[in-house]
Parts: C-alpha cells; sequence; structure tokens
C-alpha cells in the first residue's frame, strides 16, 4: 500500500465546512504529474487522458464508513478499481483523492498517493487503489 500524502488546504477546508465526507461525492482520479502538498483544488492537477475504461474525472468511491469513536473520527472508502477496455490507458504514478461536491472552492483535494513509478493499465487489465479498509484513508484525532 502506497502512503498517504495530505493536501494542505484539506485541513482549512474542513474547518471551514467545505467537507461533509459522509455525504459528498468523493472521487480518485490518477495522474502522472507529481502533486504538491500546496495543491488545493483538482484544477491543480494534470489529470490523464480519460481514455479505453478511464473516465474523466475518475471513479467514485463508496464511503464505507464515516464515524467517530472516542473522539477519533474515521473514513473508510471501499478501493476503487479502473480497468482498461478497449486499448490502454496511463500511465500514471499518483492517484488523488477529492470532493466532487462543493462549487466554492471547486473540487477540493484532499490526499494522494504514489506508486513510486508509471503505470499503464493493458487491456483487459485492472488497477485497484488500495485504500486502508482498517485504518481508514485518515484518521483525526
Amino acid at each position: 500500500m502506497s502512503a498517504y500524502n495530505k493536501f494542505n488546504a484539506f485541513v482549512e477546508n474542513l474547518a471551514e465546512k467545505v467537507h461533509d465526507l459522509q455525504n459528498d461525492t468523493l472521487k480518485v482520479m490518477l495522474t502522472n504529474v507529481a502533486p504538491l502538498a500546496g495543491n488545493s483544488v483538482k484544477a491543480d492537477l494534470t489529470e490523464i487522458t480519460a481514455q479505453n475504461g478511464y473516465p474523466a474525472g475518475g471513479l467514485q468511491v463508496t464511503q464505507a464508513s464515516s464515524s467517530q469513536t472516542s473522539g477519533t473520527y474515521k473514513l473508510v472508502v471501499a478501493d476503487p478499481t479502473f480497468t482498461a477496455a478497449g486499448g490502454s490507458f496511463g500511465p500514471f504514478q499518483y492517484a488523488v483523492l477529492y470532493n466532487d461536491t462543493p462549487t466554492s472552492p471547486a473540487d477540493p483535494l484532499i490526499a494522494w498517493w504514489d506508486y513510486g513509478t508509471p503505470i499503464t493499465i493493458t487491456n483487459g487489465n485492472s488497477f485497484q487503489v488500495d485504500l486502508d479498509q482498517v485504518g481508514g484513508v485518515f484518521t483525526l484525532a
């Protein structure tokens, strides 16, 4: 599993009620350009081209749980799986989680994962973004 990297603006966006992580539409998109902690919205990034099974904007993720216990909040989402169909897509090295619901700011960024090397998914093959199902995407305490 790749390491979680937080976008700095995510902290401010939480404090200013931009995110409703239990109800908003969260998506994972793919990019081959390294995100920076200072990026704040999806438009700051270069998404790979939508083609051959990769949809523009990436895939919606399903929130498995969004809850707190003893003052610690944990967000768990299902692992999204991208499947190439009709050809290949990529390369990409980074998976980026963002919130597709807010309009101001539009598409605020949450976090990204670096897979260490560019990946291309060939026709008929899949790539699963492995998000921690036990510890959660992240915890806040």
